[in-house]
C-alpha cells in the first residue's frame, strides 16, 4: 500500500524504512529537506492514490495541530489520518471530530520502540473506528514486531493515546526503581561492583527487563555514571498520566514519586530541603550547613 509520513526525525525516519522493507511505498515530508521525498504536503497528498492513508509523527501540540488543519484542507473523504506522536488523548477527540466533519478518518496511534524499533519492531496501541483502522492494518503490521503480540485496537479514539501515555506512567516508576536500587548499592563499602550485579539480575530474577539490559549497557559504557548530569527531563505523558489518575481517583503513588523524583532533579540546591533543615535545627538542634 502507499503511506504519506510527515515527521521523518528519529522515530519518523526509521518507521520510514521499516515500511519500505516490508514492501510498501512510503512518501515521506519533513521540514528539513535533507530528509523529505517532497518538498510540501501538498506534494505528499497529490502523490498518494485515493482513500489516502497520512501519518502524523511530529510532536504534541501545536505542530501536530497545524499539520492536521492543513491535511484537513488537503485530503478528501474516505481518506485517514493517523497520528502516531505523543498527542494528550482530549486532542485525539478533537481532531477527529474536526476531520469527521469533511468525511476525513482519524486514528491515534500510541507508538513505544525508539530507536530500536527498525530492528526489533514497534509496539502499537491505536484508538478508532474499525473501518479506518483497517485501511492501515498493512501498515500496522509492517511495524509490529513479528509474532502475535505488539499490536492492540485499545478502543474508541484516543484510546491507543491513553494507553501509550499510561505505559510511559509505568516506565517512569520502572527505572525510578532500578535508579534508586543502584545509587543504594553504590553508596555502600561492601558492594564491591554493583555493574556486575546489576549483570547478575538479567537472567533468573523476577525484576529481568529490557530496562534493566538496558541498564546494563549503560554501565558497561559508564560504569559510575560519572560522565552524566543527574538530570532527567519528564515528558508530557508523564504529567498527563498523574492528572488522569487525579480525574478518575485512581491511586498512583509509585508514578507520581518517579515524576516529583525528575522535578527535583533539576533542582541544584534544593529549597524544599532548606526548609527541612531549618525545621530539624529548630525541634532538634540538628546540624545545617551554611550556603556558599
Amino acid at each position: 500500500m502507499q503511506l504519506g509520513l510527515i515527521g521523518l526525525g528519529k522515530m519518523g525516519g526509521n518507521m520510514r524504512e521499516r515500511i519500505r522493507r516490508a514492501g510498501h511505498t512510503v512518501i515521506g515530508y519533513d521540514r528539513n529537506p535533507e530528509l523529505a521525498d517532497v518538498s510540501s504536503l501538498a506534494e505528499l497528498v497529490g502523490k498518494l492514490e485515493g482513500p489516502r492513508v497520512v501519518w502524523v509523527m511530529v510532536p504534541a501540540g501545536a505542530a501536530t495541530q497545524s499539520t492536521i488543519d492543513e491535511l484537513g484542507e488537503l485530503l478528501e473523504p474516505g481518506d485517514v489520518v493517523v497520528d502516531g506522536g505523543n498527542s494528550r488523548w482530549t486532542d485525539d477527540e478533537k481532531h477527529s471530530e474536526e476531520l469527521a466533519a469533511k468525511g476525513i478518518g482519524f486514528v491515534d496511534a500510541g507508538v513505544s520502540g525508539g530507536v530500536w524499533g527498525l530492528k526489533n519492531g514497534y509496539a502499537l496501541m491505536v484508538g478508532g473506528d474499525a473501518e479506518h483502522i483497517a485501511k492501515v492494518q498493512p501498515v500496522f503490521d509492517a511495524l509490529k514486531p513479528e509474532g502475535d503480540a505488539g499490536f492492540v485496537h485499545a478502543g474508541k479514539v484516543g484510546a491507543g493515546h491513553f494507553s501509550k501515555m499510561v505505559h510511559n506512567g509505568i516506565e517512569y516508576a520502572m527505572m525510578q526503581a532500578y535508579a534508586e536500587g543502584w545509587e543504594l548499592l553504590e553508596a555502600v563499602d561492601s558492594v564491591t561492583d554493583v555493574r556486575e550485579v546489576f549483570r547478575s539480575w538479567q537472567e533468573g530474577t523476577v525484576i529481568r527487563s529490557w530496562l534493566l539490559d538496558l541498564a546494563v549497557n549503560a554501565l558497561d559504557e559508564d560504569e559510575h555514571l560519572e560522565r552524566l548530569r543527574g538530570f532527567a527531563q519528564d515528558s508530557g505523558e508523564g504529567r498527563w498520566t498523574v492528572e488522569a489518575a487525579i480525574d478518575n481517583a485512581v491511586p498512583l503513588p509509585a508514578i507520581t514519586a518517579s515524576l516529583f523524583a525528575r522535578f527535583a532533579s533539576r533542582q541544584d540546591d534544593s529549597p524544599q530541603m532548606k526548609m527541612i533543615a531549618a525545621l530539624r535545627n529548630q525541634f532538634g538542634g540538628h546540624a545545617v550547613e551554611s550556603a556558599k
